[in-house]
This record gives structure tokens, sequence and C-alpha cells, in this order.
């Protein structure tokens, strides 16, 4: 007599790994919701996707400005902000999915201070259920993420800074103006 199979039963031969018996690392795709992508690599595309922006937008702002309305050079802006947004969303989508968390978990970062753990909590070690690894930073990638702290330490001394040589200077003119 021949034996029952149930064809609900789970498989009993031994299946092989979709990215073989190691872990080898996957391809970066920017523009895919798909894949993981690590720490280093999520600030350096970020900060050079968010300078890529502010230099689109400072160009179409000043070529337009003088040409169109106030109203339609402000909604400029407004447009390109939409691929950047959609861009930021997809490489924390990667991060998410690097700390072995779903894509969903992006909402979290409209909580202020919340998107700092997409920066400091370590991508998961080895192969989890969103694939494997991803490569290993390259030169310009840490340069890239490096450059971070450097920008954001320049704006806060000049954030420090002119705000207090405009009122040295103000001094200075009144005390000029008060000389007999």
């Amino acid at each position: 007599m021949t034996e029952m199979v149930n064809p609900y039963a789970a498989p009993r031969a031994e299946v092989a790994d979709v990215y073989g018996g190691e872990a080898r690392v996957q391809p970066v795709k920017l523009l895919s919701s798909k894949g993981r992508i690590g720490r280093l690599r999520y600030l350096s595309y970020s900060l050079v996707g968010y300078l890529l922006f502010a230099i689109v937008v400072g160009v179409i702002v000043a070529i337009f400005a003088s040409s169109l309305s106030s109203t339609l050079a402000s909604l400029l802006p407004l447009l390109i902000v939409i691929p950047y947004f959609v861009f930021f969303t997809l490489l924390s989508i990667q991060r998410s999915h690097d700390m072995g968390w779903t894509g969903w978990t992006v909402l979290l970062c409209l909580i202020p201070l919340v998107s700092l753990v997409w920066v400091f909590n370590p991508g998961t070690k080895g192969v989890n259920r969103f694939g494997a690894p991803p490569p290993p930073n390259g030169v310009g990638v840490i340069i890239g993420a490096l450059l971070l702290p450097v920008i954001a330490a320049i704006g806060i001394l000049a954030a420090i800074a002119l705000p207090a040589y405009q009122q040295y200077t103000v001094k200075a003119k009144a005390a000029q103006a008060a000389k007999p």
C-alpha cells in the first residue's frame, strides 16, 4: 500500500539558503525598498542627498526668482522636496531592514529624537530575514559620513558667531558715532 503524503506538511529535504551557505553581501540599491544599508552608508547617502537637494533648490530659486512671481518661486522647492523625501524614505526603510525591523518602523522617525535610533543602533550581523548584510564601507562612504559632524559643528559655530559678530559691529558703529 502507498504511503499517504500530507500536502500541507513541512518539507523534509534540506533547503539551501538563497544566498548560498555563507553570508555574502548584497548590492546596495539606492532607489529600492528592498535590501539593507549600514549606518555609515545611511549617513553618507543622506548627507549627499541633502546637499544635492539644497544645491538644486538654490539654483532653481536663483534662476527663477526674478522671472517668476514670488508664490511660484516658493512652490518650486516644495516640488523638489518630494523626490528627496522619497529617496530619504527608501534609505530609511533599508536601514530599518539592516536592524531587522520592517519598513513600517520608518514612521517612528516622525517622532522627534526617535530617528536617532537609525543612526546609533547597529545592524544585525550576518543574514537576517531581509537579506545578506550590506557591503563593507569604502573610503568615500566613510569620508561622507564623517562630514556630517564637521558640517554640524560649522553650523553650530556659525549660529553662535554670526549674531555675536553682528552685535559687535552694531556696538562698534555706535561707539564711532558717539565720538566727537
